[in-house]
Order: C-alpha cells, then sequence, then structure tokens
C-alpha cells in the first residue's frame, strides 16, 4: 500500500500524446474534480477485500492446514509446513507486480485487473474446494502451492494506482491523515475475518469445523474479492479517473530502468517500514499458532481478544494520521520504531504470563502496530522521481511484505519452539533497528541532495 506514480508508454509520439493528454484534463479539470475522500472509499474497499482474505488464509495456516494436509506431521511441524506455504504468496508478489506492470503497458489497465481478478478468484476458491492429504496425498500440498502462489502473483497484479492518486491528490497539511486510510484495511480484514473464524469455532463441533466449516470463510473471501476488485475496475476505468491518472502520470515503467534509476529509493523503502510489517505477524498469526500449541486456552475466546485489539489499531491508525500531519511521517515511523524496540524486550514476560500476559501483549502490540502501520505507506516512497513512482512504490510494498512479514510466522515460531520466545524478542528488535537506520540513511541523503 505504498505511494506510486508512474510512466505512460505509448507506440507513437508518446511526447505529443501525453500533451494532447494533459492539456485536455486540465481543459475538463473544472468540470470533473475528484476530491480526495471519492478515491479513499476505493482504497479502504480494495485494501480490506485484501486483508480480509490475507487474514482467512493466515488463520487456517494456523488452525486447519496442519491437520488437513500435514496429518503426518508432529502439531509443529505442521504448522511450520503450513507456514512455509504461507510464505510462498509474499515471494511471488513480486513477481505477479513485474508481470501484470507489463500486461497494463501493452493492454491497458482494465485487462490487468480483470485478469487478476480472474487468478485471484481462481485460487482462493480453489482452496475452498481442495480436498485434504487423506484424499490426494501429496498432490494435496503440490495444489495448495499453487495455488498460494497463484493468490501472491494475483494480488501483486491487483495494482489499481488508487493508493498513488490518493497520496498525489491530498491536501499538503493532511498527507499522514490521508496515508493512513489505506492502512485501516488491516485492522478491518482483520476483524471479519476473525469474528468469523471464532463464530464458526463456537457454534460448531470440532470435526464439523475441520470437515467443512473451515471452507466456508474462503468462499467468503472469493465473494468479497470478486466484489471489491469489480468495484475498483469501475472506478479506475471511468473518464474522469482515467484523466486523473494520466494526469499524475500514473503507469508503469520498465523494472530495468527503474533499478538502475531508483533501486537506492526501493531498497531504503523496503527496510524502512520493517519494524511495522515484523511486529504485524507477531501480533496476529504468531500468537495465535503459539496458543493453539502451547495453551489449553479456548482458540474461540483468544480470537476474541485479537479482535479487541485490531479494533485499537484501527484507533492508532486514525491517531497516527493526526500525529503524522503535526510531527512528520518519518518522525511518527521512527518513534514507533523506537516503541517496537522496547516491547520485543518484554515478549518472553508477556507471553509467558499467563492468559493476562498475552491480553497485554495482544492488546498494547495491535495499538503499537495501528500508530506504526499507519504511516509505513509512503514515508520513504515520495522520494522517487514522478515518472518512477506508480512501479517504484508498488515493487517497494512488496518487498516490505516479503522481506518483513512474509517469514515472519515461519521464523517466529521455529526460533521459539527450539531456542525460546527471547529469540523472538531479538527477531522483532531487528526488525526495529532496520527501520531506525533506513529512516536515518534516507535523512542523509535528502540533506545531501
Amino acid at each position: 500500500m505504498q505511494i506510486n506514480q508512474g510512466h505512460h508508454t505509448g507506440n507513437a509520439a508518446p511526447a505529443q500524446t501525453h500533451s494532447s493528454v494533459r492539456d485536455r484534463n486540465h481543459a475538463n479539470h473544472d468540470h470533473s474534480v475528484i476530491r480526495p475522500a471519492e478515491i479513499a472509499v476505493g482504497v479502504i474497499i480494495g485494501r480490506a477485500s485484501e486483508y480480509f482474505d490475507f487474514f482467512v488464509y493466515a488463520m487456517a495456516s494456523v488452525l486447519v492446514f496442519p491437520s488437513v494436509f500435514f496429518p503426518f506431521a508432529s502439531p509443529l511441524d505442521g504448522a511450520l509446513y503450513a507456514f512455509m506455504i504461507f510464505s510462498f504468496a509474499f515471494v511471488a508478489r513480486p513477481l505477479g507486480t513485474v508481470l501484470f506492470m507489463e500486461i497494463q503497458r501493452r493492454f491497458g489497465r482494465e485487462v490487468k485487473l480483470t485478469l487478476a481478478l480472474f487468478i485471484l478468484g481462481i485460487s482462493t476458491a480453489g482452496i475452498a474446494f481442495l480436498p485434504g492429504y487423506a484424499s490426494l496425498g501429496t498432490a494435496s500440498i503440490v495444489v495448495l502451492s499453487l495455488l498460494r502462489i497463484g493468490q501472491g502473483i494475483a494480488v501483486g497484479g491487483s495494482w489499481d494506482g488508487l493508493p498513488s492518486l490518493l497520496a498525489l491528490n491530498a491536501p499538503p497539511e493532511r498527507r499522514g491523515w490521508y496515508a493512513m486510510l489505506g492502512q485501516l484495511g488491516a485492522p478491518l480484514g482483520f476483524m471479519v475475518a476473525g469474528g468469523l473464524f471464532a463464530y464458526l469455532l463456537s457454534n460448531l463441533t470440532s470435526a464439523e469445523f475441520m470437515d467443512w466449516g473451515w471452507r466456508f470463510p474462503f468462499y467468503a473471501a472469493f465473494a468479497i474479492n470478486v466484489v471489491a476488485l469489480f468495484a475498483r475496475l469501475r472506478l479506475v476505468s471511468t473518464n474522469e479517473y482515467a484523466n486523473l491518472l494520466d494526469e499524475r502520470e500514473l503507469e508503469p515503467t520498465g523494472i530495468v530502468e527503474l533499478s538502475r534509476s531508483q533501486g537506492r529509493n526501493i531498497v531504503i523503502g523496503a527496510l524502512a517500514a520493517l519494524a511495522s510489517y515484523a511486529l504485524f505477524h507477531l501480533v496476529t498469526v504468531f500468537p495465535l499458532s503459539w496458543i493453539s500449541l502451547h495453551s489449553i486456552r479456548p482458540i474461540n475466546e483468544f480470537l476474541e481478544i485479537q479482535i479487541l485489539g485490531a479494533a485499537l489499531m484501527a484507533l492508532g491508525v486514525v491517531v497516527s494520521g493526526l500525529i503524522a500531519d503535526r510531527v512528520g511521517r518519518r518522525t511518527t515511523l521512527g518513534t514507533c520504531a523506537v516503541l517496537i524496540a522496547i516491547l520485543s524486550a518484554f515478549v518472553p514476560m508477556l507471553i509467558n504470563g499467563g492468559a493476562m500476559g498475552e491480553n497485554i501483549f495482544i492488546l498494547v502490540g495491535f495499538s503499537l502496530l495501528g500508530l506504526s502501520y499507519g504511516q509505513a505507506a509512503g514515508a520513504v516512497t515520495a522520494n522517487f522521481a514522478s515518472r518512477y513512482r506508480y512501479t517504484g512504490a508498488a515493487l517497494t510494498s512488496d518487498l516490505s511484505w516479503l522481506v518483513g512479514a512474509g517469514f515472519a510466522p515461519l521464523v517466529a515460531l521455529a526460533l521459539a519452539s527450539h531456542f525460546g520466545l527471547a529469540y523472538v524478542g531479538l527477531y522483532l528488535v531487528s526488525g526495529a533497528l532496520c527501520t531506525l537506520a533506513a529512516l536515518r540513511i534516507n535523512r542523509a541523503l535528502e540533506i545531501h541532495n
């Protein structure tokens, strides 16, 4: 969910085409003004549906997949195998971005989003109908992996430019506020997904849930993503939005050219949000897996605490916008990184502190995550030259997820199970240090330039 912008590539007289497009846009500007609040609706719809799908799969990786697809392994090993497949989407996501940027350059934004919708729908619905290991054996694991890769490619390909458009049309004094709007999708998606799983766990027997109940959230994810992506497609294909996207040069650029010109900004941008993305999975997916393996606490009860935490996260995201507009987005992100580093020292004590300690960790962690994650989008990617921002910020977001969050549940659970929870704290503090280093380097480069 980073701030993006791009460069239009045409086949004939591109400069002349751009000039005529801009002239036409400026001529019609007074008749088709699009307010940032209107763009924000499309951004929130897209991000909330994406995160709902994301958390449905994440929760199923903890509660279902170890038993359904890895019954031959111990509960711990089954969870680690499930988390390994979970990470495949994050590896595939930047590949999907690169592939679909080229599709957009050749065939247009509408074709790109339609194809992404098709792949995402097939992948999510495929998981809902996929038989387990008892029926297909190893083939079920292979198919699950392919469908997870399909989800990652589709999410990378579904970038619509609306977050960039929102950032570029936000009033200068309200950029922090508008930057946080898309980030609200994360707590909203978690609350809906967590509520659905908690309801099923509370109202179905264990046998019913493992047999067919867990599939229902994937049906819901499929339906929600289809509706949301069609809504975004209809939005960006209107003349008003198409003109505004063209006027802002929100078009793809070549990856080779981008890497040569903006490679440093991509790396710094990916590392700057590392603390937020590391904490993201350490308060959502990891504790759910730890409780399911090492506690007799009912999972539906723990999910209810996490849902409350997600509500606090949503509040924190909103507050982050107010704070960032006063002190700056990067100052907000750096301060939160320091607070995350402090929280990391208390990870073992809180998670081993019984229900009370677990609750404190979840509620404090989610609150801090809201403040940090609310400004994780675009704190550094504004450094991109305008023609590169569309593609560059999309790749920055993909790499942030890959490095900071893609393997976090797998690494955290493996470290905690084999070496102790203190190593989870070290993992979290390493993300905070990377964020602080990246922000410092970025500031030094800005001063130098």
